[in-house]
């Protein structure tokens, strides 16, 4: 790796941590993640942006080095060393790196590819067949990279937000057609906020009403709002099982609801979480 290299990296990682996940240039408006590999030589920690692939309850990266026809060092690094470190722009895991083999391997590139067909372009350039990995979050809470419970919260809400806009987008240049990718995209934002909200009626929620008695009727309303968004996304995924028909309506339909609820929820629980 060239010291120009390095230094882009190194301001790539710089940008991303400080802003929650977001970056600009190059990765504007894509999906990345932050993947740290234990060298396979060195025993050292290596940091790289990676773009990655929703799969619901996993992430998927592909080492493609742009079509160079070596493979990418942290590549070479997490198959020498499984247990990897993952941060998103909200959250730090750990999880475990697992290499695709054979057909899982040709069915998530082509849906890759279906996606983008720069992977698609990629493959051309070389001979190697570039490699795809599963990284499998280790059980256990992942670490909130905001320290405020407030902050962390908000960081979580702009992800879902951002993730959401991705999605209305790629349905737009689909132009109809809900290719696989997309699919899992539309079931992996469904998971992810099933997830986000049982966690406040479990433990968020109650909490809450236990200091602040006098929040009840928010904490009503909010109860109230988590029904109404999850009816929203029975109904998105109904849709994306159906084929696809209707998937734009629901998707809106449900980012309108949502927006309204963060809102209100920011409004009324940042002020007490710090």
């Amino acid at each position: 790796m060239t010291d120009a290299f390095k230094q882009f990296n190194q301001q790539v990682i710089d940008e991303f941590r400080a802003n929650a996940g977001r970056v600009g240039g190059m990765f504007e408006g894509g999906r990345l993640l932050l993947l740290t590999t234990t060298g396979a030589r060195t025993g050292a920690k290596h940091t790289n942006p990676v773009g990655y692939l929703p799969d619901v309850e996993r992430v998927l990266v592909i080492a493609s080095a742009g079509g160079a026809p070596k493979h990418p060092d942290w590549y070479l690094n997490l198959v020498a060393n499984p247990r990897v470190t993952v941060e998103n722009g909200v959250f730090t895991y750990e999880a475990d790196a697992e290499v695709l083999r054979g057909e899982e391997r040709a069915r998530m590139f082509a849906r890759a590819v279906e996606a983008d067909p720069g992977w698609g372009a990629y493959q051309e350039k070389t001979t190697r067949v570039l490699p795809v990995v599963a990284l499998n979050p280790v059980p256990g809470p992942p670490t909130p990279n905001e320290k405020s419970m407030g902050g962390a919260l908000l960081a979580v809400h702009d992800a879902f937000r951002r993730e959401l806009a991705l999605v209305r987008k790629e349905i737009r240049a689909s132009g109809g057609t809900l290719g696989a990718q997309l699919r899992v995209n539309c079931l992996t934002v469904c998971a992810g906020l099933r997830n986000h909200h049982t966690g406040e009626d479990l433990m968020l929620f109650p909490h809450l009403r236990n200091r602040y008695p006098e929040m009840g009727p928010v904490m009503d309303r909010l109860a109230r709002e988590h029904e109404a968004i999850a009816a929203l996304l029975a109904r998105l995924k109904e849709a994306v099982a159906g084929g696809g028909a209707g998937v734009a309506d629901e998707v809106d339909r449900l980012a309108e609801e949502l927006e309204a609820h963060l809102r209100y929820e920011e409004e009324n629980l940042i002020p007490l979480l710090g």
